[in-house]
């Protein structure tokens, strides 16, 4: 495949390698799970460490879950057009704040930036996928195995998942109301395909079989 002159391919960014230089001196933020994250029209954050989650508000005042940013992604206002557009800590968080400007001024800055785009890309289009999906048992199930991908860690049990969503999150992540949600996750832990530990953390047992009728 051709490449332009000084335009490197997705594969050859190093993210690491960018972020490194771009962590080296500069201030990181800390939030607590459930804080609101201050916006700014210029700026985009970019998470270090725990997991975002990105909110807006339907006319009738109900919220609607636009996505989950983990480490190394970025988000901010200068990266979307929904009004309004919130977001909270959905763990503890460490951010680092970075302008549009100076993105716009690094080569590499920019090239990572793409990179980490196309990931939110996948993420947005992988859950408009689910959700349209008839059965809400199967949107369910499948945003568990998604968020397994993203968040999980192996375990002798099966995958867990290392962030505690809530039956209201996961309500509002494949459209529908907590009292659906906690129906099927105790179809799911009475079918054996999904526990909960210690910690109200999810463990997802995919060698289970789930009728979801």
């Amino acid at each position: 495949m051709a490449v332009l002159p000084g335009i490197t391919t997705s594969s050859s960014v190093n993210g690491s390698q960018v972020l490194e230089k771009v962590y080296q001196g500069r201030q990181t933020y800390e939030f607590r799970e459930g804080f609101n994250i201050p916006l700014h029209p210029h700026d985009v954050w970019i998470v270090c460490r725990g997991v975002v989650q990105l909110n807006t508000f339907h006319g009738d005042g109900n919220e609607a879950i636009l996505g989950l940013v983990y480490p190394d992604m970025p988000f901010g206002v200068p990266l979307t057009q929904v009004d309004p557009y919130e977001a909270i800590g959905l763990t503890n968080v460490v951010l680092m704040r970075v302008s549009q400007q100076e993105i716009e001024r690094s080569l590499h800055l920019s090239q990572w930036m793409l990179v980490q785009l196309q990931k939110r890309l996948q993420q947005t289009e992988a859950f408009l996928a689910l959700n349209s999906q008839r059965r809400v048992g199967d949107r369910l199930q499948q945003l568990l195995l998604l968020l397994t991908k993203d968040v999980g860690e192996v375990i002798p049990e099966g995958m867990r998942l290392k962030v505690r969503f809530t039956h209201q999150q996961l309500a509002e992540l494949v459209g529908t109301t907590r009292i659906s949600v906690t129906r099927i996750l105790g179809s799911f832990r009475k079918e054996g395909w999904l526990s909960i530990d210690g910690t109200r953390h999810f463990v997802i047992h995919e060698s289970s079989v789930v009728d979801l009728q």
